[in-house]
């Protein structure tokens, strides 16, 4: 009884693994072949070899391909941008006003500032440039790690 439930799930799930049984004259063989083979360059592809006509069209049992999203970072707040550019004007590099609106002259300051300190020269507000300027990431103190250290006991000698 187990047996026949195991070879009736084998055979109904075989095709989905990629298992394809392949006939070389009186004998049957099994074969493990991927769905994702190309032809090699300069080699005709397998229809033509077999003189078929192609690949059979997609049905509606054939998984959808998943979208995938890219996500990107968030452009700074015009209050970033102002601490940004103060930063840069404290430094000496930033002549403009400081409004939170990110400019050309806040990318020519910026640009000259990654040359002074030796980083790569894009304009980008990169981490290393952020750090540079003193803005790295925030970060707040937990009060959860605050230990406290009981009492010591005074001993006599």
């Amino acid at each position: 009884m187990t047996i026949a439930l195991l070879l009736s799930a084998l055979f109904c799930f075989a095709p989905a693994y990629g298992v394809a049984q392949k006939k070389t004259g009186k004998k049957s063989t099994t074969k493990y072949s991927s769905n994702k083979s190309t032809p090699k360059k300069g080699s005709p592809s397998t229809a033509a070899r077999k003189g078929k006509r192609g690949t059979p069209s997609k049905t509606a049992s054939t998984p959808a391909r998943r979208r995938t999203t890219q996500r990107s970072q968030a452009a700074p707040t015009p209050e970033r941008y102002k601490e940004i550019q103060q930063a840069l004007a404290d430094k000496g590099f930033y002549k403009g006003e400081v409004n939170g609106q990110w400019g050309p002259e806040s990318v020519d300051a910026l640009k000259k500032f990654q040359e002074d300190q030796k980083l790569q020269v894009d304009g980008k507000l990169g981490s290393l440039s952020l750090i540079a300027l003193g803005l790295g990431p925030k970060r707040q103190a937990s009060n959860d790690a605050v230990v406290t250290m009981p009492p010591q006991k005074k001993t006599d000698p």
